[in-house]
């Protein structure tokens, strides 16, 4: 069922979807590493919601949206009502950068798809960190490859386009 549509994107929302190639190339890249199935999930700066609903259609257990951007919330709600996805999901109105205690369990997938070159992606990643299991694999889309923070790993980096993904693991010391 297709998603909610926002085109190429909303700028003033800060709305840029992912593309369906990227997509199709990150999911690869999870399936093959066994990162999805019955993963917890957080979308951070989540948009539409449409990588961790992704991840929910290829058996993720369950999702939680962390988006503080009205257009965003709107279209997060219409994709989880579409895909009649409530029983498994959660969507936070909320600055990803500044997150307070995320309910149990701990989070095993982390989609990070900060607005490209602000900076974000650090803090975002800081305030979700005792949040996430040990081994958790976080999947940060930016405009250049990311270096790990302290307390993680980078286990995959490629580039697509001008998209730039880089696959991180927490290490037992990410928190």
């Amino acid at each position: 069922m297709p998603l909610a549509n926002v085109g190429k994107g909303d700028v003033a929302a800060h709305l840029r979807p992912t593309p369906d190639r990227v997509r199709e190339a990150l999911f690869s890249m999870l399936g093959s590493r066994g990162a999805v199935e019955g993963a917890r999930v957080l979308d951070l700066f989540a948009g539409t919601g449409a990588l961790g609903l992704e991840a929910l259609s290829r058996g993720a257990a369950s999702a939680v949206f962390v988006e503080n951007g009205r257009a965003g919330q709107r279209l997060i709600a219409e994709n989880i009502a579409k895909l009649d996805a409530r029983h498994i999901t959660h969507v936070l109105r909320s600055d990803a950068t500044r997150l307070g205690a995320l309910p149990p369990p701990l989070f095993d997938l982390v989609f990070l798809d900060p607005p490209y070159g602000k900076g974000l992606g650090a803090p975002a990643l800081a305030a979700a960190g005792g949040s996430l299991a040990p081994g958790a694999l976080i999947v940060w889309e930016e405009s250049t490859t990311m270096l790990p923070p302290p307390g993680y790993k980078t286990v995959d980096s490629r580039k697509f386009g001008t998209a730039h993904i880089t696959l991180l693991e927490a290490t037992d010391d990410h928190s």
